[in-house]
């Protein structure tokens, strides 16, 4: 500048101010009124197109000075109306220059506009302007096209004054730029644009001369405010003209490199810059920066902060107005090709949103966005979620949101985290749906999952988790929202973390594209399968949460199934559902089907995870599309429980311990939760965990769908031999059923197929642990339960455990269910959960070898080992009692007795009913008939095992313990008391046969004493006793119908054989007992006749007596005979 003389640059000031095309430019501060002279003219309107007044000089002399001057020669320090101001205000080096004077007195008095006003009319300005910037305007060909002679030129310059490399060029368009740009009067073309508006708004004067209400650049304001305000209303009063709002756009843009430029703004700011921006060198945008990073600030001034977030909506409208956003995306919004979509309007074109949507989508897709741009592009998102009302659709659709819920919430991001709290429905209220897809879109436009540090409410609530939990992620990595979501409710996050990552959250999972690195990781997959468009695209076709269920729904596919997604999509779609597990709302597709179902069954349930096992729980009560998505995602979580990510929290513990073989497996396939089952009772196992398994177990039992292995296993035999079953429980009965069927009928092929019968192995295990699993047997028991067992825990098959015990007091539908229980695990002991438990270790250090279904009886043979565990003992003779109340629940009995037990006990069937207990009567029929030795050699070694067993505890023998109960307690309370099971509670009856009071009791006891006859081994104190004579005297008599017996007794009477004492002692108390009992109980029949006979001391002298009285019978007849047949032919010869 300093190589051009006043004379030469005042005719470029003629020239720059007439500049076509510019919206605005910026006023000048609200001053005192100008000094009018005694006569001042009234001038017409003046429009920038306007031919320069020929009297324009006289004009200005006439309104500034007492006698007219030439321009080339007049300074405006020589003015009256001027030195004041100006030696109050001004340096006084620049009063000789009258350019240095306008810029120092910007914003005096009405002198200055008529000389600013004068300088319009000059033609020479435009030469100069062409010799300063010859070479610029060679370089730029719209500049070099220009009409000569109507200042477009120096309009052209200035449009594109970033392109300037000249010197002197740029500086001299910089300096007429903030001289000349302080009235919107003097902008070309803008006071025919915006004429209209100005009045209709009130935004001041347009007439020369006249008192504005307002300052000029307060005009501008005022016009940038009705701007944003129309973008922010539904009923326009005074809606601004398209070619006034593209001037107030334009003129706002012109302003954006110098903050100097933006009258308002900069008076308003003046103090603020000072204390925050005061190192900040003004140009390029970067004093407006400043200034909003600092705009929450206590210490900002409300005038400044408006000023500023009125220029922020003015950016939002058009991302032109800010220079640095504009000037460092150029190149990439030219190669990203985000401004040629032709069918878009060139406004939503400009619009920030638009601009950051295109770059967002051009950096997910991986395409190269300069760092500089993204730098930017950062800026402004977080600029988004600071401040809702950047947004105007925000401010537009949400303002009754606003008003009832989130006032006095503006500052750093709690407006609009507020909205997104209702929008989630955590209150009583929701917000409106064209609100939500508000919300929706600017949480597009901001991508905060790109850099946390986006959500300012969110980075101030999580910091700390973030430097606890996440300090092993780089900062500002997406990583950081799948981290924080990680530790979601666990003791690390904090309360308001969590509610600022939920409300994000919500929003965040009904568009899969705002995850970028799912949508980076699967955007292939995305395409090829679910038919998506691009990221900053959008279709109504596809409701939200539709384009990640089509992906999960590929994503657990086998190779059978068709097409699959890649492995790393697979990932990224596996930690998404883990995510979306911890809440309900965060599954949209699940919320948007089940909403009634939550309101009606699950309002209670607020905890995390609550919802979703609730809607689990009440699955057969939910609406038909409800169950159909809690239905999908149960089945999806059976393939891989990791989904569940609380219930894997907390079964963390017994997961290390027991299952980390298959919990680090890529693919789950339903392991870890048979893992987790089946180490349900482990130490490691807490309260949670187990909660957590069992109710997976129940929910299981809803549908054979939900249980994965039991479905992949066992679906084509379920389709073939079950169709239209469909719960799990009824699914595993049909298939045991048959399997049952084929076992017994001996079919030679199985028509269950042999891994499904595998894995309903499993499942038949799984059920037995817990009553709840059976729902046939909980169902009719549950009344019985509160009533007998209140305080008994429903897992180890406790509560199974405690009806067993209290069978008796049982009503008739459970104990009905009770019995068939019983039954099956006799036949199939594995399905006894306590007896498995218990036994265990003895069961690996006994049975080894054994079949599975004759666990139980291995267990009985090694009973009275001295290695048998005490508990477990106690659990087999649980057993025992149990199997010998009736002979249907002793499988080796009943197969052995088939034929026997309708031959000789057919009147006690008949009487019994189908599902209750005989308590003994069939077995003890048996042993009767034992006793006489009528059984077939089969079921006559069944007996005497039974035998052999009841004589030793005699609560094995239920018909003894039924009749006997009371005389127990009062003659044998001691030996009752002993428990040592070597049958001397039997000795005891016996012995004390005589004051035995009860009739049906001393039955019982004659029985034993007469089943003892015939069989040593049923009368374990004899045998004990006796056990040395019978291996001298009797080893070669064969075992078994009273042999061995009869040889004691014979050696009893032989004098020349000497027995043991207390042998000799024993057996001649068994002879008196036997004799007493056949006084009091005579033989009922001939058999009983023989029995009795054959096992009296004295046989051998009754049988020869029978001998002799046959003998004699037999001569008397012999005798007889002849005599009648000599008197018969005597009569005959007569």
């Amino acid at each position: 500048m300093a190589a051009y003389s006043y004379p030469q640059l005042l005719p470029l000031l003629l020239s720059c101010v007439c500049l076509c095309g510019f919206g605005s430019v910026l006023g000048l501060k609200a001053v005192s009124g100008p000094a009018e002279s005694p006569n001042p003219p009234n001038p017409p309107v003046l429009r920038a197109v306007d031919p320069p007044a020929k009297d324009a000089p006289a004009a200005a002399a006439a309104a500034g000075a007492s006698q007219p001057r030439r321009a080339t020669s007049w300074k405006l320090s020589e003015e009256a109306a001027c030195r004041e101001d100006l030696s109050r205000l001004c340096p006084k080096h620049t009063w000789t220059n009258n350019l240095a004077v306008l810029e120092c007195l910007q914003d005096r008095r009405e002198l200055l506009w008529n000389y600013k006003l004068n300088l319009t009319t000059d033609p020479k300005f435009e030469s100069v302007a062409m010799e300063v910037c010859k070479s610029t305007i060679n370089e730029i060909k719209e500049c070099n096209e220009e009409e000569r002679g109507r200042g477009y030129l120096v309009s052209c310059l200035v449009d594109h004054r970033a392109n300037v490399s000249e010197y002197q060029c740029n500086q001299y368009i910089t300096k007429m730029t903030s001289i000349v740009f302080s009235d919107y009067r003097l902008i070309c073309g803008f006071m025919d644009k915006c004429k209209e508006d100005i009045n209709s708004l009130r935004c001041g004067s347009i007439n020369v001369g006249q008192k504005d209400v307002h300052s000029q650049g307060e005009v501008i304001s005022c016009l940038e405010k009705a701007l944003v305000r129309e973008a922010e209303q539904q009923d326009h009063v005074h809606p601004i003209k398209e070619e006034c709002q593209r001037a107030i756009l334009r003129v706002a843009e012109l302003s954006s490199d110098d903050f100097h430029l933006d009258r308002h703004l900069y008076f308003s700011c003046r103090a603020d810059r000072e204390r925050f921006c005061r190192n900040t060198q003004a140009g390029e945008g970067k004093v407006y920066k400043c200034l909003f990073n600092h705009k929450f600030e206590e210490a900002m001034s409300e005038k400044c902060r408006d000023a500023l977030t009125t220029r922020q909506k003015l950016i939002s409208q058009d991302y032109k107005v800010s220079y640095s956003l504009a000037k460092a995306c150029k190149v990439d919004l030219r190669k990203q090709r985000c401004s040629l979509d032709a069918n878009l309007p060139r406004a939503r074109e400009a619009r920030l949103s638009y601009l950051l949507l295109c770059l967002e989508a051009a950096v997910h897709r991986g395409r190269p966005v300069s760092g500089e741009c993204q730098g930017e592009m950062l800026d402004y998102r977080r600029m988004l979620m600071e401040d809702f009302s950047l947004s105007p659709e925000i401010v537009l659709h949400c303002r009754t949101e606003i008003e009832a819920h989130c006032s006095g919430l503006h500052r750093k991001g709690r407006t609009l985290h507020c909205l997104m709290r209702i929008g989630r429905g955590d209150r009583s209220t929701t917000v409106d749906s064209i609100c939500q897809s508000a919300l929706q879109t600017l949480i597009q436009s901001a991508d905060p999952v790109a850099d946390y540090r986006i959500d300012r409410a969110l980075n101030e609530a999580c910091e700390s988790v973030i430097q606890t939990a996440c300090k092993h992620i780089r900062t500002g990595d997406p990583m950081i929202l799948s981290c924080l979501m990680e530790h979601l409710y666990t003791e690390k996050m904090v309360e308001d973390c969590e509610h600022r990552l939920l409300e994000l959250q919500y929003f965040i999972s009904r568009d899969w594209k705002l995850d970028p690195i799912l949508y980076k990781k699967c955007q292939g997959d995305a395409a090829r399968l679910c038919h998506t468009h691009g990221w900053n695209e959008t279709s109504e076709l596809m409701p939200p949460g539709a384009v990640f269920s089509c992906l999960y729904r590929h994503a657990y596919r086998t190779e059978e199934q068709g097409r699959r997604l890649s492995r790393d999509c697979k990932v990224e779609v596996q930690r998404i559902l883990r995510q979306r597990a911890l809440d309900v709302k965060l599954d949209p597709d699940l919320q948007r089907r089940c909403m009634t179902d939550l309101g009606k069954w699950c309002s209670d349930k607020t905890d995390a995870g609550q919802e979703l096992e609730c809607l689990q729980d009440h699955l057969e009560d939910l609406v038909s599309a409800c169950r159909e998505v809690v239905g999908n995602l149960t089945e999806l979580e059976s393939e891989d429980i990791q989904i569940d990510a609380l219930l894997i929290k907390a079964c963390e513990p017994v997961t290390q311990a027991y299952c980390h073989d298959v919990a680090d497996n890529q693919i789950d396939t339903g392991d870890l939760m048979e893992c987790l089952v089946q180490n349900k009772h482990q130490k490691e196992m807490n309260d949670k965990c187990t909660v957590g398994v069992t109710h997976f177990q129940l929910v299981q039992m809803k549908d054979f769908r939900f249980s994965y292995k039991f479905k992949m296993a066992c679906k084509e035999d379920v389709l073939r031999l079950c169709p239209n079953i469909k719960k799990k429980v009824d699914v595993v009965l049909c298939l045991s059923s048959t399997v049952k069927n084929d076992t017994l009928q001996e079919a030679r092929e199985q028509r269950v197929s042999l891994k499904c019968r595998k894995q309903l192995r499993v499942e038949e295990l799984e059920m037995s642990e817990d009553i709840r699993l059976e729902p046939e047997l909980y169902d009719p028991c549950k009344s019985d339960i509160s009533r007998l067992c209140p305080n008994v825990a429903f897992g180890n098959a406790q509560m199974i455990e405690c009806l067993k015990e209290q069978k008796k007091q049982l009503s008739q539908r459970c104990h009905q269910r009770i019995f068939r229980l019983q039954e099956v695990e006799m036949i199939d002991p594995e399905l006894d959960y306590q007896l498995m438990r218990v036994c265990k270790q003895m069961i690996k250090r006994f049975c080894t070898d054994a079949d599975a279904r004759n666990v139980l009886q291995c267990l009985k043979q090694n009973k009275n080992s001295e290695l048998m565990d005490p508990k477990c003992k106690q659990m087999i003779t649980k057993r025992q009692i149990t199997q010998n109340t009736d002979y249907r629940l002793n499988p080796l009995l009943r197969k052995a007795c088939r034929a026997d037990i309708p031959k000789f006990c057919q009147p006690i069937l008949n009487k019994a009913s189908e599902d209750s207990e005989l308590e003994g009567q069939v077995i003890a029929c048996l042993k009767l008939k034992y006793a006489d030795q009528k059984l077939s050699s089969d079921c006559e070694d069944q007996i005497r095992v039974i035998l052999q067993e009841s004589a030793l505890d005699y609560r094995l023998d239920p018909q003894l313990q039924m009749h006997c109960t009371d005389e127990i307690s009062r003659l044998c309370a001691e030996e009752a008391a002993a428990q040592e099971q070597t049958g001397q509670v039997e000795e005891c009856l016996k012995v004390n046969l005589l004051k035995i009071k009860l009739e049906a009791c001393k039955r019982e006891v004659l029985n034993m004493l007469k089943e003892s006859k015939a069989d040593i081994f049923v009368d374990p104190v004899l045998h004990t006793a006796c056990a040395l004579d019978l291996k001298h005297h009797c080893a070669a008599i064969t075992p078994g119908r009273g042999r061995q017996m009869s040889c004691l007794i014979e050696a009893l009477q032989d004098k020349r054989v000497r027995l043991q004492p207390e042998c000799k002692k024993r057996l001649q108390d068994r002879i008196d007992m036997w004799s007493y009992a056949a006084k009091v109980a005579p033989a009922e029949g001939f058999s009983d006749l023989a029995v009795q006979v054959m096992t009296s001391p004295s046989k051998d002298y009754i049988l020869l007596m029978i001998a002799l009285s046959v003998c004699i019978l037999f001569l008397v007849g012999l005798l007889c005979g002849r005599i009648t047949k000599r008197v018969t032919r005597e009569l005959k010869d007569r």
